[in-house]
């Protein structure tokens, strides 16, 4: 659900609509915009996986074009918009967000830069926009974690989407692009992990590749169920239940592409349950 915002053509046209030139101007402005004007060594660092000069061409120019507060409206609105368009209801959301806000009230702040940001804003009223504010949360949430994991693993975030792509979890080329890499700087950092044993020669990850790459996932799920520690089982298995159907909306719509670099896995949507038991 929070993906919408990255794809969704409600969002790229409110964004140009702003006067933010191009994608990326647009995503790292609407991203970032919980922080507000911050240095954009901060912004490169919290989003860890993009290169510094990508960056530094959308932000701080993006400022003097519109606001922190005018980016996070768009953001926002064009997300309602989406949704609303993919037959998302108040009845839908309504109770699968006063389920998720439960939880991202109470998850842990620790070491979660970017959550911290969007847990500061206020809630919207509305059930819709209410729900895509949660959703946000844990999405957020669970980056900073990732991050912390790979951090703990020494796997830079330039290494790790090499690593990522290697595991099959995204095309090489769509990651290449994506994430701004010429031959010679994938190359390089291919044989960073070269170096470690975590990919062969031939560019294929190897066995222990394999084994480091699941651990940072599991680790990186255990840390994200930290955000549903408020809710009891009945209530977790609940929330599943009101998201999924929702889910399946979004993705039914179209908009979402089938392979990005957020690496989503979009194969258990059949399925509503949480399986706690």
């Amino acid at each position: 659900m929070h993906a919408v915002t990255y794809f969704a053509p409600e969002a790229r046209t409110a964004l140009d609509g702003l006067g933010f030139r191009g994608f990326w101007m647009g995503y790292f402005a609407a991203r970032s915009a919980p922080f507000g004007v911050v240095p954009t060594d901060v912004v490169t660092a919290a989003f860890y996986n993009f290169a510094p000069e990508r960056v530094a061409k959308a932000l701080p120019a993006a400022w003097d074009i519109a606001s922190p507060t005018d980016a996070l409206l768009v953001r926002q609105d064009s997300a309602v918009a989406a949704l609303r368009r993919y037959g998302v209801t108040d009845d839908d959301a309504s109770a699968a967000a006063e389920l998720a806000e439960k939880a991202t009230r109470s998850a842990p702040l620790d070491g979660r830069p970017l959550y911290a940001a969007n847990a500061g804003l206020d809630w919207p009223d509305e059930p819709v926009a209410r729900l895509w504010h949660a959703v946000t949360l844990l999405r957020e949430q669970r980056g900073d974690g990732h991050i912390a994991v790979l951090v703990t693993n020494g796997v830079s975030g330039r290494e790790s989407n090499v690593l990522h792509a290697a595991a099959g979890r995204v095309p090489q080329e769509m990651i290449m692009r994506a994430r701004d890499y010429d031959e010679a700087q994938w190359d390089h950092y291919r044989q960073q992990l070269a170096s470690r044993g975590l990919i062969g020669g031939d560019g294929a990850i190897t066995d222990a590749g394999r084994d480091l790459k699941q651990r940072i996932e599991e680790a990186t799920d255990r840390l994200a169920l930290s955000a549903l520690d408020a809710l009891n089982d009945d209530e977790v298995e609940r929330l599943f239940r009101a998201l999924t159907p929702i889910t399946r909306k979004v993705v039914a719509a179209g908009d979402l592409p089938t392979a990005t670099p957020m690496g989503l896995l979009r194969d258990d949507l059949h399925d509503d349950s949480a399986h706690l038991s």
